[in-house]
Parts: C-alpha cells; sequence; structure tokens
C-alpha cells in the first residue's frame, strides 16, 4: 500500500468544467458537495483506503525561520494568491492507478447547479524511506 496526497484547489489548477466558485454557490449546493465528499470518505473508510481529509479556508500567511533567537518571519494573509488550496484527502492504496480513479471520482463532486465540477485533483505520492536514502 502507498500513501497519496489528493489536492484540491480553489485556484492555481487548471479551469473546472463547472468552474463557478464555490463563493456563488447556494447553501443547498454546498451542502450537497459536502454530502458527496462525506459519502465518498465514508466508502473509502469501509475499504481501508482513507486516511484522512481536511477542508481548508482561504486565510493562511508563510512563515520562515529567522535565525536563532528572532521571531518567525511572517508574510501574508494571501487568499488574493494565484494558488489556494481548498482541501485534501490522504488514501492509502495499493496502485497509482487505484489513486487516479479515485481522484477522478472525487473531481465528479456536485457544484453549482448540482453539476459535476469535473475539477483537477493533484494526485502526489507521499515519499517513501527508500525514496530519501542518499546514495554513497
Amino acid at each position: 500500500m502507498a500513501k497519496y496526497l489528493l489536492l484540491k484547489h480553489y485556484r492555481g489548477a487548471p479551469a473546472s468544467v463547472n468552474d463557478v466558485p464555490m463563493d456563488r454557490w447556494t447553501p443547498e449546493e454546498i451542502s450537497a458537495h459536502l454530502g458527496y465528499m462525506n459519502d465518498f470518505a465514508a466508502r473509502l473508510k469501509e475499504t481501508g483506503e482513507f486516511v484522512d481529509s481536511q477542508a481548508l479556508t482561504p486565510q493562511g500567511a508563510w512563515v520562515r525561520y529567522d535565525g536563532e533567537g528572532r521571531p518567525p518571519v511572517t508574510d501574508g494573509p494571501f487568499a488574493e494568491t494565484k494558488d489556494l488550496i481548498a482541501g485534501w484527502m490522504i488514501i492509502d492504496v495499493d496502485t497509482y492507478e487505484r489513486a487516479v480513479e479515485l481522484a477522478g471520482e472525487l473531481s465528479a463532486a456536485p457544484g453549482a447547479g448540482g453539476k459535476p465540477i469535473h475539477e483537477w485533483l493533484e494526485v502526489r505520492p507521499f515519499m517513501s524511506a527508500s525514496q530519501h536514502t542518499i546514495a554513497e
């Protein structure tokens, strides 16, 4: 089994087929979308392929170390930036092909008008111990 991160981009990914921003959806459309996401996660829990998922708010800041005894440097918030992650799901599956299959299904979550979004999801494998050993 290998873990994959499925990233849902609110901005920064190629445009979805149903490209109406979520902040313009009705409360019913938002409920239908979240219901689809929850049902999808529940089905993956039953197969043992679900690890975790979270939705994210647009607020955030960049933070970095600035030297011994100095406070961290922050910059932001960046709600207006080009890229914005809306949320993520971690899955644990047998193959990359299965990860792509599930990402495709998740991409069909309903959006405006109850129609599937067909959004682009980023599929990223977790780094394994064997991938980060240094060759001598």
